[in-house]
């Protein structure tokens, strides 16, 4: 299971979502170009204590993570879908994928999409924080495959 973020652009979001896979052992891909600083001097400046416990890796680009991903399946959150995450059956090699908070995903990572999912919300509501939906969908995701951390 991994988490792929498309030109993250608030990095408080970026490092609450690094937090979360830290926690839940889960690989994310940054791919770039970001809205701010990535490099690890910026991050751990930034108080991102947990960035030695993630499998971190950085994309030039949105090419250069499609030539990365194999036969994986992309699972794309967007408020442009018709499916509900909670219908969906995950499998442990899927890779989903969360686009950036100003804009979201282009047409472009839309169609590369093999899934399109949403977070269901009440009408009038425009959307949740992006490291919400990704904690959210991602907890189902480990759930359905097994893959959350052992407790002790």
């Amino acid at each position: 299971m991994r988490l792929a973020l498309y030109q993250p652009d608030i990095p408080q979001n970026t490092g609450t979502i690094l937090r979360t896979a830290a926690c839940l052992d889960t690989r994310v891909d940054i791919i770039g170009p970001t809205g701010f600083d990535m490099s690890d001097k910026a991050l751990r400046r930034s108080g991102m204590d947990y960035l030695e416990h993630v499998q971190l890796t950085r994309h030039l680009d949105w090419d250069a993570f499609l030539s990365t991903k194999g036969e994986q399946r992309l699972v794309l959150l967007t408020a442009h879908a018709s499916e509900s995450y909670t219908g969906f059956k995950f499998s442990s090699t899927d890779i989903i994928v969360l686009g950036r908070e100003s804009a979201g995903a282009p047409q472009s990572v839309h169609d590369a999409a093999d899934a399109r999912l949403l977070v269901p919300m009440f009408p009038q509501r425009r959307s949740l924080n992006i490291a919400v939906a990704a904690a959210m969908v991602l907890g189902e995701a480990l759930r359905q495959t097994k893959l959350f951390p052992l407790q002790k």
